[in-house]
């Protein structure tokens, strides 16, 4: 199982952070599957790859430390899909959940960690 890990932490209320993150995770050819409020579960549209390489994103938004204006979120990203390759499509799909997670104009990027 391909897994990869990230956190950030963006300037944007708690408000407006659920929806531009609904927004993100959609251009990114994911459907949102469960949404909690403070845990959304996305998985990646059927059709372009083979089952087994659909990818999940999991995102736990950390109101616990959150203020009116800086959130912490921390991704999971994953797949079914042996990580045999460096660039597999699970860690494909994390660069493009990464890096527009970090292009968004909706909030400011205050802090991005992967791991």
């Amino acid at each position: 199982m391909a897994r990869y890990t990230c956190s950030f932490t963006v300037a944007v209320s708690l408000d407006r952070l659920q929806q531009s993150l609904i927004e993100v995770l959609r251009s990114c050819n994911f459907d949102i599957i469960y949404d909690t409020g403070d845990y959304l579960m996305a998985r990646e549209i059927p059709g372009q790859v083979a089952f087994a390489k659909l990818v999940t994103v999991e995102v736990l938004i950390d109101k616990s430390t959150a203020t009116a204006q800086e959130v912490r979120m921390n991704f999971v990203i994953k797949n079914e899909e042996l990580p045999l390759q460096v660039d597999n499509h699970c860690h494909q799909m994390f660069d493009l959940v990464h890096e527009a997670v970090a292009q968004n104009r909706q909030w400011q990027l205050l802090e991005s960690v992967a791991g």
